[in-house]
């Protein structure tokens, strides 16, 4: 598999127009300042938080924080910005503190991005793609690379040190991410790496997001992670965890194909993201970037 034949499996997206963002509103925090903002992507408006530390010496790092599913679909970027939900999961408000600007919108159906009211309006975005040769992962992909679009032109950021990182759903991006957009050269993955090998169990599943017609007949993560040998990556996974399964297997694989960019490691506990497992994602993204 190449990086165009991926982009071939996962279908066309729209070419995109101009950003033309808004600051919506700034507040100041304790050691940043975070920004809501907003701009043009082709399946409407996107919306994000931006964090900005207050005492850069020089341009940062920008890592990109994907939120989890967790099947809350009015939450997303205010979790992990830590306004609502789970405070481990707080983790661009926390890498802000450390001196990364994090940027963190909503995914596709979440927060400010749902139009039904809370109800979960991903299969219909899906299926709207599917029956004319398209995949909603294109679409989530290409906002990714738009948010890095936006957060690059800050005069705070270091275009050229990009990371990534995300618990649940998000672990699940950021997996792909760096395979679609090559200027990402660390990403962490938490909780999020369960292989399509894994995902026909009836406890585990698919997700709308990575629903890609015909993908899993030949590939898995490991063919994803392969292609992106710019970026290193920190898999994180737990041992009682549906959506870590099958993470020893991923280790092995790669092992057995010499893949060396990735690092697998898997620690006792279920399906979440506590201090000790963000400080080792934090002091990846540092040492990475």
């Amino acid at each position: 598999m190449t990086r165009e034949s991926l982009r071939r499996v996962l279908g066309p997206v729209d070419e995109p127009g101009p950003l033309r963002p808004v600051v919506e509103e700034e507040v100041t925090c304790d050691g940043y300042l975070r920004r809501r903002v907003s701009y043009d992507v082709p399946a409407g408006r996107a919306s994000a938080f931006v964090c900005i530390p207050h005492t850069l010496t020089s341009a940062a790092p920008v890592v990109f924080c994907h939120h989890q599913h967790a099947g809350q679909f009015d939450l997303g970027k205010s979790e992990v910005c830590g306004l609502r939900g789970d405070p481990d999961l707080a983790y661009a408000a926390e890498l802000a503190q450390r001196g990364f600007v994090t940027i963190a919108p909503d995914a596709i159906g979440f927060e400010d991005r749902n139009w039904g009211d809370g109800r979960n309006v991903t299969w219909f975005e899906l299926s709207n793609r599917i029956v004319v040769g398209r995949t909603l992962l294109a679409t989530c992909l290409q906002e990714i690379s738009l948010a890095l679009d936006y957060a690059t032109t800050l005069p705070e950021a270091d275009a050229d040190r990009i990371g990534f990182i995300g618990h649940s759903y998000g672990g699940r991006a950021a997996i792909w991410a760096p395979a679609w957009d090559s200027r990402i050269r660390a990403s962490v993955s938490n909780c999020g790496c369960v292989p399509y090998r894994e995902s026909f169990a009836r406890d585990v599943g698919f997700q709308a997001e990575f629903v890609v017609p015909g993908f899993a007949s030949g590939h898995d993560v490991e063919d994803v992670i392969a292609l992106a040998d710019q970026c290193q990556y920190l898999i994180l996974a737990t041992d009682d965890d549906r959506w870590s399964r099958g993470a020893v297997s991923i280790r092995d694989r790669l092992s057995q194909r010499g893949t060396r960019h990735a690092r697998v490691e898997i620690r006792p506990g279920r399906h979440d993201f506590p201090h000790t497992a963000r400080t080792t994602a934090y002091e990846f993204l540092t040492s990475t970037l």
